[in-house]
């Protein structure tokens, strides 16, 4: 027989709270087995409406209620397998908390856009919370920070740190319109980008000492070629040596100063 709904408010502080009291002493004396989980699965299913409404607490539009109805669900189970009745103490007293802090693991683990540490999140929660008059004084005296540290018994650094956080639950797109006049932005436009020269200049910092090391000779061949832009031909007769032996030369040294740029690197 399904339990019955109890009438009377005064036996428990949820109304839709059914009496499951001798299920719960019955599945305490039965042993691990196919009865025993029907009964709990029965229990279960006379809970399923409270942990729904539990859920609906958390239904802000940023998850679907149906993920946060299992989510409650899945703690409703929970709580049915460990509840002990020997204790005394009234399966509701026990279950709400276990389904509430199931449903704000979820929504604290997978509704946020940016990873942020635990305990952000908490001097975030410390931090929104407080009086919107310590933020926004009436006289606009003192800082904003060092009343809301004083408030909340957080240290200004904190505060400053859940401040940061404020805007880590939800992001916005890089196209979005930035500013309200009519010549107005995405986002994306004031981005920075990738500037080319900074990596000729970190080649140029990593080889200007591997050059200074090189015989003089080796840096007299670099220097024709590469800044005087003479071609190998004119390089040997310079030097007294065959086109060909220029061009072995400038291969064996930019491939010993490649190497050694990549072992730097590495």
């Amino acid at each position: 027989m399904p339990p019955q709904r109890v009438q009377d408010p005064r036996r428990h502080p949820h109304g839709d709270a059914p009496d499951t009291a001798d299920a719960f002493r019955r599945i305490a004396a039965l042993p691990e087995g196919p009865e025993r989980s029907a009964l709990r699965q029965e229990v279960v299913c006379a809970w399923i409406p409270m942990a729904a409404r539990l859920a609906r607490r958390f239904s802000n539009g940023r998850e679907p209620f149906e993920d946060l109805r299992q989510v409650a669900q899945l703690g409703l189970v929970k709580a049915v397998a460990r509840y002990d009745p020997a204790y005394g103490t009234a399966f509701e007293a026990f279950a709400v908390p276990t389904i509430i802090g199931e449903v704000k693991r979820h929504v604290r683990d997978n509704l946020w856009a940016v990873h942020v540490p635990r305990r952000v999140k908490e001097l975030r929660v410390q931090v929104r919370a407080a009086d919107p008059e310590l933020c926004f004084p009436a006289d606009g005296h003192g800082p904003a920070v060092s009343r809301i540290a004083a408030a909340t018994g957080l240290t200004e650094q904190e505060v400053r740190t859940g401040q940061g956080a404020l805007g880590s639950w939800t992001t916005l797109s890089i196209e979005t319109a930035f500013g309200r006049s009519q010549d107005e932005h995405p986002l994306a436009e004031t981005l920075g980008r990738t500037e080319p020269g900074f990596d000729r200049i970190v080649d140029r910092e990593a080889l200007r000492p591997l050059l200074r090391a090189l015989p003089e000779r080796d840096r007299r061949i670099l220097y024709l070629r590469f800044f005087r832009e003479m071609n190998q031909s004119l390089i040997g007769e310079e030097l007294g040596i065959s086109q060909m032996h220029v061009s072995r030369l400038i291969r064996r040294i930019c491939d010993s100063l490649r190497d050694q740029v990549a072992a730097d690197a590495a």
